[in-house]
């Protein structure tokens, strides 16, 4: 069976070690993708498109010792909630293209985004009963 403690409870430089790791590697993923974005929208958008943060989420949580079949559950979880994030990226190009201003478009996009989440949400844990 395997560790399933979260390792900065425990004592030891190591352990803040890693977790300061994980934050710098999550910052930098954010800032390369804005920052090609700048030059490049399409290499941008396939950067952060790519499912680093899943995959970069299941090495922490393997190195943490969380056992195959929380993996495997995570991995299907986050399948499922791909498609309501989906919404977000279908209604925000719309909006402002019909002329919204960013602001009201940007909050009106998370706000059905976060409904559809809700929804979705519910539907997983009231039909394929995952955690």
């Amino acid at each position: 069976m395997g560790r399933t403690t979260n390792p900065l409870t425990k004592e030891g430089p190591v352990h803040w070690y890693q977790f300061l790791i994980r934050i710098f590697l999550s910052g930098a993923l954010i800032v390369a993708a804005s920052e090609l974005a700048k030059r490049s929208t399409m290499a941008g958008a396939l950067l952060i498109s790519l499912p680093l943060a899943s995959i970069a989420t299941l090495i922490w949580l393997h190195i943490d010792g969380q056992e195959t079949e929380q993996l495997a559950l995570f991995s299907k979880e986050v399948l499922w909630l791909v498609i309501p994030s989906m919404v977000f990226f279908i209604s925000l190009p719309i909006l402002l293209n019909r002329g919204v201003d960013f602001w009201p478009s940007l909050t009106f996009s998370v706000t059905l985004t976060a409904v559809c989440y809700a929804s979705c949400l519910w539907l997983i844990s009231n039909t394929i009963g995952t955690s």
